[in-house]
């Protein structure tokens, strides 16, 4: 497949495997894409495949809930800080 349709077969596992809206999931991607995380699919064509797209979808939803994560408990710190005396 063409490197646009593996990104696009990415977004729409994102909405079905996670339950993403499309604009949720097509900013996933965008942003994946933005960090040159897709540089290599670019290049090697044989890395684009369902498979391998079911995989990315994976590591892109995973890589993006970490983020979520550190950024709640770094708050959570900052209030805890905050609350100390």
């Amino acid at each position: 497949m063409t490197y646009e349709e593996f990104l696009d077969e990415i977004a729409t596992l994102l909405t079905e495997m996670y339950d993403l809206s499309d604009e949720a999931a097509i900013k996933l991607v965008v942003d994946a894409q933005a960090n040159d995380y897709f540089v290599t699919h670019d290049d090697t064509e044989e890395l684009r495949t369902f498979a391998q797209a079911k995989l990315e979808a994976a590591a892109i939803y995973q890589t993006k809930q970490n983020k979520n994560e550190t950024q709640r408990k770094q708050q959570q710190r900052q209030v805890q800080k905050k609350k100390a005396p």
